[in-house]
């Protein structure tokens, strides 16, 4: 879904409640159990935190740019902490990621980067599709000549369930502009990110 397709709405924290209270009646639990009572109360509040980004326009971020047109070489901010929850099982992944760009005259503010990351993990996500999204998002409010993502996480819906193979982390990664079409250019941005 595009950036303008989405309604920043608020969330319906008193459905959410109801959700969860059938959630634990149907798997067999005592709702009214004391360790329950503000469970669903609980949930609705956590959820409205991890979903942020779903309320959050990440162009807010990027209301301020400078102009810079003396500095053309990579701008790299590496070890984003993020968390977000897969859409697949609404379990979370956490994580970091390495966000670089090549400015044409424009720079961001240097806590926009995570900022930007931040908006996007608040959200049912994908991995593949975050990191695509951060690269994009920043490649076109930028207008960067070129702009690389690298995304590591690991996924409680792989490491807690199903598999159950912990320790297992996912790599994916995203290069556009002139870190796709220059190998030079993507093997610097690379070894910066792994030094």
């Amino acid at each position: 879904m595009s950036e303008s397709k989405i309604k920043y709405s608020e969330v319906d924290q008193p459905r959410i409640e109801k959700a969860v209270r059938e959630i634990l009646l149907a798997v067999g639990e005592d709702p009214n159990r004391e360790g329950l009572l503000k469970t669903p109360s609980r949930v609705a509040r956590m959820y409205t935190e991890m979903f942020s980004g779903l309320r959050e326009d990440p162009k807010n971020h990027t209301k301020s740019v400078f102009t810079e047109k003396n500095y053309d070489e990579i701008v790299l901010l590496k070890d984003i902490p993020f968390h977000s929850m897969c859409e697949h099982h609404l379990l979370p992944f956490t994580g970091f990621a390495h966000v670089a760009y090549m400015p044409s005259g424009k720079v961001l503010g240097l806590s926009k980067l995570a900022r930007i990351v931040e908006t996007f993990a608040r959200r049912p996500q994908m991995q593949e599709r975050l990191t695509t999204q951060v690269a994009e998002f920043i490649q076109e409010e930028a207008e960067a000549r070129g702009v690389a993502v690298v995304i590591k996480a690991s996924h409680t819906c792989m490491t807690i369930r199903g598999v159950k193979k912990s320790g297992a982390t996912m790599v994916t990664s995203s290069m556009l502009g002139s870190f796709r079409s220059d190998a030079r250019s993507r093997t610097e941005v690379m070894s910066l990110m792994t030094a």
